[in-house]
Order: C-alpha cells, then structure tokens, then sequence
C-alpha cells in the first residue's frame, strides 16, 4: 500500500550532479527509486548510504535509456515497490563532440535517445501517477541549449528539444502536474580532459567568477519540486552563476 512519504524518480542517480540530487532530496523526506545505467556499484554505495539513515527507502533500478521499453519498466517498477509517484527528475545524460563532418546518425540516435527522447517517455508513462499526487517533473537541460557548444552541435540540439518538450509538457500536463528546467553552468567539469585555459575562460565569463557546485543544482531541483514552487511551471532555471545574459 502507498506510504505518506512522497517519492521521486530520479534517472542518472548514481555520481556527480545525480547523486547530489538524491542525497538533497532524502534528507528532506523523500523516498526514492534511483536509476543507472553502467554505474551500479556507486549507486549501491550511495543507495546503501541512504538506507542507513532510513531503511526501505530507497528503490535501485538500473537500465540502458536507449531501450525505447526503460521508461516504462522504470515507472512500473518504482509504482510497484514504492506504490506511489510524486515527482520526476530527468538527470541522465549522454554527452560528447560530434564535429560537423565527422557526427553520424548512431551518435544522433545516441544524444537524442538519453537526452530528449527518454525524459519524453519517463514523463508520459509517469504522468497518470503524478496527476493522481499532485506531482512535478524536473528536466536537467544545459545552458547550450541555447548557445550551443563548439564541437557539440547534437548534444546542445537535444537538450534545446528537452527545453521545448519542458514547456510543451507543462502545458500538457497542466494543470495537476508542473513541469520545470534546471539549466547549469559550471558545476562539474567534463570527465574528458579540458585544459585549465578553456576553464578559466568560462569563469571568467561568470559573473560570479566561480564554479557552482552538485549541490546548488540539487537545491534549485529540490525548489521547484516542492510546494514552494507550486505556481511556478514550463520554467528553465539558470543556475549558472551569472553567466546566461
């Protein structure tokens, strides 16, 4: 039977900015259902972590977002542990150049399926659960949805497609459900090497001339899933210190 504590889905869960959001949201009272893809020993870690503090709250699920059948599978399986949806948060991400001249459709079909295709379907499947709590979603979109990355013409276009589908869903499903962007800027660098010139020259682009951290993500994420935020819909968040004018 369905408990008292709200649950969120939260995809991407296991590292980085994921892992923040999820730390964010259990201390605040949430259960949880924790997807990954190749990093199941970190998301047991964390998830471990987690139970320790409130045992049976947390849910792990692992899956390939580019199966067209993981949204559903990972809506069906958080609704039959937790028994109960309140909030999605789509912060899976697959990101890496695709230099005109050298892009192909596999890469195409790879950033569009994890980026704007999955989060399209996790929203639609997860929709009936979320109209029935009163629910939100939260999309992790990217500042170069807007302006795109050199070298990233297919990464920055799927998470423009992620910015539409925000305000189209939030329109859709209006008015029981709100559907929000988070959009960061220099949070965590990319795992691929990048030299500290091209670093610097972000910072200095920032207003406040600094990186932000996983945690002030997980807190804007937190924001517009709770109550606090509850006439706020079809919205994109910039957290990026200042660097979006």
């Amino acid at each position: 039977m369905p408990h008292s504590r709200p649950v969120v889905l939260v995809t991407g869960a296991a590292r980085r900015i994921g892992a923040a959001i999820a730390r964010r949201l259990h201390a605040a009272g949430h259960d949880l259902a924790l997807h990954c893809h190749g990093s199941l020993a970190e998301m047991e870690a964390l998830a471990a972590a987690l139970e320790s503090a409130r045992p049976g709250s947390v849910l792990v699920l692992q899956a390939d977002l580019q199966d067209p059948a993981a949204p559903g599978q990972l809506v069906r399986q958080c609704i039959d542990h937790h028994g109960r949806l309140d909030g999605l948060v789509n912060n899976a991400s697959s990101f890496f150049p695709t230099p005109l001249g050298q892009a192909g459709p596999a890469q195409w079909d790879a950033l569009f399926a994890v980026n704007a295709r999955a989060p399209f379907f996790l929203a639609q499947a997860a929709a009936p659960h979320l109209r029935q709590s009163g629910g939100a979603i939260v999309n992790l979109a990217d500042l170069y949805a807007g302006t795109p990355l050199r070298d990233h013409p297919l990464y920055s276009a799927a998470k423009a497609a992620l910015v539409s589908l925000t305000r189209g869903l939030a329109q859709a499903l209006a008015p029981r459900v709100r559907v929000n962007a988070v959009a960061p800027g220099a949070i965590l660098w990319p795992e691929q090497a990048q030299d500290s010139s091209a670093q610097q020259a972000i910072l200095a682009d920032t207003a406040l001339g600094r990186a932000g951290t996983p945690e002030d993500i997980a807190a804007a994420v937190a924001w517009l899933l709770s109550a606090e935020a509850g006439y706020v819909t079809g919205q994109v968040l910039h957290v990026d210190g200042g660097r979006t004018r």
